[in-house]
């Protein structure tokens, strides 16, 4: 994980001051997660208003989902200081519908994502998360560092000369003004200092306003517009399914990264059930949609946030910033902003895991793992397809690599009549494919015995192994004695056992 988060300088989200004071109200706490919620706001802005783009929508959605997601999963998510807005992922499953079926089948489908995702975060779908091995989770986290990175290219593409330095400066600010002081976070200072300089010496720079006309007004809840018939309901399901899922898994797995940065526990199926409410609420005033963010989420734990507070300031502070001071908002340099998200993506990337004597010392496949996830999330963009392909090829690795210390070895008494062979190892799909090849069926003594005791029967393709060398030795008028099985085996070996016949 990165090691630019000290574990020493966080403050505990269940830390008390006085018997019934929550932290946040303290001075210092209060302090901090109020101004990390403002540069998260700030840094909100041109994401959302992008992601409106790519889901071909006005910007004002792609803003409301904004607000409203990250305030209302401050009340009802499991991972504090954990943001929730308008994010890529969503935008590129719910765009077909918008281009196919315009605004309001976008309101249903994120109105019915929500419900499928309470649905699944009560079915405990969460739990899955435990297994994503660290390799994947490795490799999301350094796919994510690219992607951030590489998001920001297209704002230093065909641009003044003047956004260069001002990027400069806005990363050398980041870097040295913590040497100073870390009572107020240091993207805030850059994109307060570049802004400044920028508008007094009226240097010409895209700003946020470039990207799109911010919202004069409060969001209004109400109904989609669609017909409420079982017609749109088979439209809007294959999509709103793909949303709750993908939705689920990139919140899993940003609560996962925080876990491990702050050293605490987060509830994961609070967390699923609590972006289904998110994004049914957020449905319901006109927005987008969306899910755990985890850029943003990382600009917000590293500017020493780690309560809830943050997360629903990030969200009212982009409110006003977008309703109150829209002109102001409007005139941040894009400079100020592509420095902030660079400093972030080159702290997120685990470099670490990419050193020589690391990848030394790594064994072979779970490199591979880590590497593969990152060229499919890169190749894609997408971080819930590489973490799907990254788990599946690590359960390939790990199932190939129990398989050969299964181990067969055979003892014959001196007499020659009964032959007794030892299995070691686990049985599973993988090592009993070929445990039906371990025996001598035509050299053997009439009698023969299996002794299991070093070995576990985990599945029906075992069970199946050993009918079929049983019915091998019968061929040949041989008898076989299994022997050794602990108890779950010889629940599941007699209960499946002469019923398999079909299965080889």
């Amino acid at each position: 994980m990165p090691a630019s988060v000290s574990s020493s300088r966080l403050v505990p989200a269940g830390l008390l001051r006085g018997p019934d004071r929550p932290s946040w109200l303290s001075a210092k706490v209060l302090r901090t997660e109020t101004l990390a919620g403002l540069v998260v706001g700030l840094a909100l802005i041109p994401e959302a208003i992008s992601f409106s783009v790519i889901a071909g929508v006005d910007p004002k959605v792609g803003l409301y989902a904004a607000c409203t997601m990250a305030m209302v999963i401050a009340f009802v998510g499991g991972r504090p200081a954990m943001i929730s807005a308008a994010t890529g992922a969503v935008a590129l499953v719910v765009a077909p519908v918008v281009r196919a079926h315009g605004l309001g089948y976008l309101i249903a489908t994120v109105i019915l994502a929500g419900i499928f995702q309470v649905i699944l975060g009560a079915l405990g779908v969460a739990k899955l998360m435990r297994f994503v091995p660290r390799s994947v989770m490795v490799g999301f986290v350094n796919a994510l560092g690219i992607l951030l990175f590489t998001a920001q290219i297209p704002n230093l593409r065909d641009v003044p000369w003047a956004v260069y330095p001002l990027v400069a400066a806005g990363l050398l600010l980041m870097v040295l003004f913590p040497k100073l002081t870390r009572a107020v976070p240091a993207p805030l200072v850059a994109i307060t200092t570049l802004t400044v300089i920028t508008v007094a010496a009226g240097i010409a720079v895209p700003t946020v306003g470039d990207k799109g006309r911010l919202p004069s007004s409060l969001p209004v809840p109400g109904l989609p517009d669609v017909p409420f018939t079982p017609h749109t309901l088979a439209v809007i399901a294959p999509y709103a399914f793909a949303v709750a899922l993908v939705g689920i898994m990139e919140s899993m797995m940003t609560a996962k990264l925080v876990d491990e940065l702050t050293d605490t526990h987060s509830n994961k199926a609070r967390e699923a059930i609590g972006q289904g409410i998110a994004n049914i609420v957020t449905g319901v005033f006109g927005g987008m949609g969306g899910c755990g963010m985890i850029g943003q989420t990382m600009i917000n734990v590293k500017s020493g946030a780690r309560t809830r507070l943050s997360t629903f300031l990030a969200g009212f502070f982009l409110l006003v910033l977008c309703i109150g001071l829209g002109p102001v908002v409007s005139r941040i340099p894009m400079a100020a902003l592509v420095a902030v998200m660079v400093l972030v993506s080159v702290g997120t990337f685990d470099w670490h895991s990419v050193k020589p004597a690391t990848l030394k010392r790594m064994p072979v496949g779970e490199t591979a793992v880590m590497v593969i996830t990152v060229i499919v999330v890169v190749a894609t963009g997408n971080l819930s397809i590489g973490v799907v392909v990254g788990s599946l090829i690590a359960m390939i690795v790990f199932a190939r690599r129990v398989a050969r210390f299964t181990e067969v070895t055979s003892v014959t008494d001196p007499d020659g009549a009964q032959v007794v062979y030892a299995v070691t190892g686990q049985l599973f799909f993988a090592s009993s494919n070929d445990l039906v090849t371990r025996f001598d069926y035509a050299g053997d003594p009439a009698e023969v015995v299996i002794d299991l005791t070093g070995t576990h029967v985990w599945d029906a393709s075992s069970v199946a192994a050993l009918d079929a060398i049983e019915t091998k030795y019968a061929q040949r008028g041989k008898s076989v004695e299994i022997v050794g099985l602990n108890d779950s085996s010889a629940r599941l070996h007699g209960r499946l056992s002469g019923e398999l016949a079909g299965d080889h």
